[in-house]
């Protein structure tokens, strides 16, 4: 089953903890402390795969969670946890699903990207220890992983995208160029998802795709509408296909005019992409009546943009339509095919942060000071100690007295509260 979006929920490892231990050997009666520092939790790492076809296996599964990092023991550190690597078609977008932001796009076969980083594994007490802490006994608990609820969106990379009205001839035509077999029947919407063709020209392939049928109102999702106007973003060349005698005796020009306007509507880039136009099912008229149709669209198509008279069933005119196609890939194919969105690397204000006021007390926000908590290990006074330290260094509780904190205040940080105890 084709399917070409996918919410779907990541989760990295968390890091493992360190240990709080000291060395013990024989005649070393003042082993110092050697805790060793815990693992790293495994990586979400999303990789572009050309074999790959669709997003259905994402409905089969919608949530990956990676392994924990493995907590130190004494002084052995604990080991990495192993990343997951999930493997995506190529043309795979990642969005935030929350924000709406575009993440990374797998647009290039093998391209990887870690979408969520491990966290950190805690560090053991060897690192606590200075001039005046000798023998700390407080080791740090493994940072949390990163959750993110993403939106995986599949745009085909086809070098030629076939577009028209439902029935110009869109499938007939892929069928009779390449080996693809997509469903031809005379009723609208025979097509309902991409169908992907190579067709070769003497020493040139190019990849085609038959996108199913538009219809006025597409730009805004009627019928198959935005669904699959998102694939003609990828091609270099646009083959407008117009039935010459129309089922519904609709005017070709007309028909032409509608597709033209609901690309523009989508994308004002898309009507300056090349494209070639075809005028469809020549078997069914007189020549006289193809040369008079040919006249009218010319009076709405730019005289640069050729058109080519052909009958998808006989195979009349298909020939020269193939070089024209094989001539305006190999001319795209010099130009930028698409912008690749890139990995967005960790904000920069990452380790910023605010104390606001709420109807219960205080909250404290921010990834950096969340992350610290998260961190410690709060039934250990030796720990919450070394926190309060590192929460006046940063200037916490200065803005907590700043806000008017009093004694018993509650103070929410991540997902704990604490009561607020002024310096003394």
């Amino acid at each position: 089953m084709f399917l070409d979006e996918a919410i779907v929920t990541f989760n990295s490892g968390r890091g493992g903890a360190g240990a709080a231990s000291f060395h013990r050997e024989k005649h070393v009666p003042r082993g110092g402390p050697d805790g060793a520092d815990g693992g790293r939790g495994g990586d979400i790492i999303l990789i572009a795969d050309r074999s790959r076809r669709t997003l259905y296996d994402f409905q089969l599964k919608s949530e990956f969670t990676a392994p924990n990092g493995i907590d130190a023991h004494g002084n052995k550190d604990g080991h990495n946890a192993k990343p997951i690597e999930i493997r995506v078609p190529v043309g795979t977008v990642v969005y935030d699903h929350e924000s709406n932001t575009p993440l990374v796009d797998l647009a290039v076969d093998g391209m990887k990207t870690v979408l969520c980083k491990g966290g950190r594994g805690g560090f053991g007490n060897l690192h606590y220890t200075n001039s005046v802490r000798q023998a700390p006994t407080l080791a740090q608990k493994g940072a949390p992983g990163d959750t993110l609820v993403a939106r995986l969106e599949l745009k085909l990379l086809a070098d030629v995208g076939l577009i028209g009205l439902p029935n110009a001839g869109k499938s007939t035509l892929i069928s009779r160029i390449s080996a693809a077999k997509p469903k031809i029947a005379n009723y609208p919407f025979t097509t309902i998802v991409p169908n992907l063709g190579v067709v070769s020209v003497g020493d040139n392939s190019f990849t085609v795709a038959d996108m199913p049928g538009l219809i006025e109102g597409a730009s805004e999702g009627k019928g198959l509408g935005i669904q699959f106007l998102k694939h003609v973003e990828r091609t270099l060349l646009l083959v407008h296909l117009v039935e010459i005698l129309p089922l519904d005796q609709s005017d070709p020009v007309a028909n032409y005019q509608l597709i033209q306007a609901e690309l523009a509507k989508y994308s004002e880039e898309l009507t300056g992409r090349p494209r070639i136009v075809v005028l469809n099912k020549i078997d069914t008229v007189d020549g006289d009546a193809v040369e008079l149709e040919i006249e009218r669209l010319r009076t709405v198509i730019p005289e640069q943009v050729p058109i080519f008279p052909i009958s998808g069933v006989s195979g009349a005119g298909i020939e020269p339509l193939l070089h024209a196609m094989a001539t305006e890939v190999t001319r795209a194919s010099e130009q930028p095919r698409f912008p690749i969105i890139i990995p967005l690397q960790e904000a920069k204000d990452a380790g910023q942060w605010d104390v606001v006021r709420t109807d219960s007390g205080f909250s404290v926000q921010g990834k950096r000071i969340e992350r610290m908590i998260a961190m410690t290990d709060l039934a250990s006074d030796e720990a919450l100690r070394y926190l309060h330290r590192r929460l006046q260094k940063i200037g916490v509780i200065q803005r907590l007295e700043e806000l008017g904190a009093q004694e018993g205040d509650t103070v929410e940080i991540g997902n704990f509260d604490f009561a607020y105890e002024p310096d003394n």
